[in-house]
């Protein structure tokens, strides 16, 4: 795979479309303009990999937005260090954005399937989030505590299991809502383990399945 100087300018275009739809975080945007999102797609071709748009990559998924991986990133304000948690590995572009920024990342898919394809590729990555196949309403306990918990697909209800894995002070950014279009939430966990719910308008994501995948 190559990441030419074609490949890196229209990512600097990329980062100029997303900057001009609100996002400001200066480490969000140094990690989209740095990471080939082509690298990450079944197919490389240009006119769809620096688009602003969600792509198909099998299993029902897709690798989202950039503007909503930029987005759902700077809600969750990445310092270097933190520990994440990320519901919904997909492509595991979105899992890279993080580690990129510095943050050790945990995150769990559903879909055998696309598991092992993504697993297979990340191999080949330098970033190393830790990939694991498992129910992502379960979280993974066995690592908890996490600074910050992202979820990736639309949720239906807030998954208490991941609330109980969150820190004090921890954030959860969450996608919130049945039907095709979903409340992004921010919820911070206070000391007596009660939730405080920040918004910010509708997105839309492919649904949360609690049931392990097999496809």
């Amino acid at each position: 795979m190559e990441d030419t100087f074609r490949h890196k300018g229209l990512r600097k275009m990329l980062v100029e479309t997303i900057k001009e739809k609100g996002i400001t975080d200066k480490g969000v945007l140094a990690a989209i303009e740095s990471i080939p999102r082509h690298f990450f797609m079944d197919s490389s071709f240009l006119e769809f990999a620096y688009q602003d748009k969600p792509f198909p990559i099998g299993s029902g998924q897709t690798i989202s937005q950039p503007y909503t991986v930029a987005f759902q990133t700077m809600l969750l304000q990445i310092q270097r260090g933190l520990k994440v948690l990320e519901i919904g590995t997909g492509s595991a572009y979105q899992a890279c954005v993080l580690a990129e920024m510095g943050a050790k990342v945990f995150t769990i898919e559903r879909q055998r399937k696309l598991y092992v394809k993504t697993k297979a590729f990340m191999e080949t990555m330098p970033w190393k989030p830790q990939l694991f196949l498992g129910d992502g309403f379960e979280g993974l306990p066995k690592f908890a505590p996490f600074d910050r918990v992202l979820i990736t697909a639309a949720a239906p209800e807030i998954p208490q299991a991941l609330v109980q894995q969150l820190k004090t002070g921890g954030m959860m950014v969450i996608p919130h809502g049945e039907g095709e279009e979903q409340v992004m939430l921010r919820l911070t966990k206070q000391a007596d383990g009660s939730l405080s719910r920040e918004e910010f308008g509708v997105f839309r994501f492919v649904p949360m399945l609690g049931d392990l995948g097999n496809d």
